[in-house]
């Protein structure tokens, strides 16, 4: 990936962290602000045949076009299946059958049997003589059975490879994975140069600030909820939607994503309910807000809505359970003496 691909506000950390030394990093931060992106950027600087003066990667040699149609044989990507489905890397030929003949379904964590390959990748000689690279994202989705066998390799690297991790809650680490890498935390966007990087992948720019506060100021988040067809305006009208107990206005949301939204808007009744300015729905745009307790209820009680939302046993009961009880917490303000 060259630096002119890349997103502006990662180009800097990009220079950054090719200036420095390492045969491991560990890349942090919330979601939505590039970590895979920066991490591909640096795998990609580190194998160019090409780079430029900066060391970034030049984005037209063998290399970068390798990296590019994902069949790079120095660079080694561990992601949950559904990741790598998502990104368009492609699974191996056995696991690719497994789930093709319904055997299994793709995984959601970073599976062991892709780990122990990536040992046994990082103790090959390189293919293109510019070293390997091991790219694990997100880092976070390893268990400790997968960490621990990452976790020799990283301790005592064999050759000429290099790992980059990158993760969006890098506290779920094992601290002896934490220990080993070189930590990057990345920068937030202003909001401005994430308004206008919206703004060039062809969103409105009327839309481009009220989806970027849904997203919590998270750029690539923002750009999730636009092309997944949430509408600005629908969103300005979700909290009192809720509090007149409209199923409706989450019906197009997937279970994981309604308790996503209502997290949010808990949060934001929080802030306002302790001084503070909401981050992601205008104020104006707030019921007023239940007393701290039922908001710390409501708010333990979705923590636990979203332990289960990826497999509910019924999406649209779970839905109007979930819809009943932020009505329940909105209109208990209007109880309050």
């Amino acid at each position: 990936m060259s630096a002119e691909a890349l997103s502006p506000w990662l180009r800097k950390p990009l220079t950054e962290l090719l200036r420095q030394r390492g045969h491991a990093w560990l890349l942090q931060g919330p979601s939505g602000i590039g970590q895979y992106e920066l991490a591909l950027a640096l795998a990609s600087a580190w194998l160019c045949e090409q780079p430029t003066q900066e060391g970034v990667a030049c984005g037209h040699c063998p290399s970068c076009h390798a990296i590019e149609v994902r069949t790079h044989a120095d660079l080694c990507v561990l992601m949950p299946e559904i990741a790598m489905h998502e990104l368009n890397w492609p699974l191996d030929e056995k696991a690719q059958a497994e789930i093709d003949d319904k055997k299994r379904k793709p995984s959601r964590e970073i599976r062991v049997e892709a780990m122990r390959d990536a040992v046994g990748f990082a103790q090959r000689t390189s293919a293109r003589g510019r070293g390997k690279v091991v790219l694990v994202y997100p880092a976070e989705r390893m268990n400790t059975i997968t960490a621990n066998a990452l976790l020799k390799t990283l301790e005592e690297p064999v050759g000429d490879v290099r790992f980059v991790l990158a993760s969006e809650a890098a506290w779920q680490l094992l601290p002896t994975i934490r220990s080993r890498c070189l930590g990057f935390t990345l920068p937030w966007p202003e909001p401005a140069e994430a308004e206008a990087w919206l703004a060039a992948q062809d969103i409105p720019a009327a839309d481009a600030g009220a989806l970027l506060r849904a997203a919590g100021g998270r750029p690539t988040d923002a750009l999730k909820l636009a092309r997944s067809g949430q509408s600005p305006k629908a969103w300005a009208l979700l909290p009192k939607a809720m509090a007149r107990g409209e199923v409706g206005a989450l019906a197009d949301h997937a279970p994981a994503q309604a308790v996503g939204a209502l997290q949010k808007l808990c949060h934001d009744l929080m802030a306002v309910g302790n001084g503070a300015a909401p981050r992601f729905f205008d104020a104006v745009d707030l019921p007023a807000a239940p007393s701290r307790l039922a908001l710390a209820r409501w708010s333990k009680s979705l923590a636990s809505a979203a332990r289960t939302a990826e497999h509910p046993f019924n999406a649209g009961l779970m839905l109007e359970a979930l819809v009943s009880e932020a009505r329940t917490t909105l209109n208990s303000a209007a109880r309050r003496p």
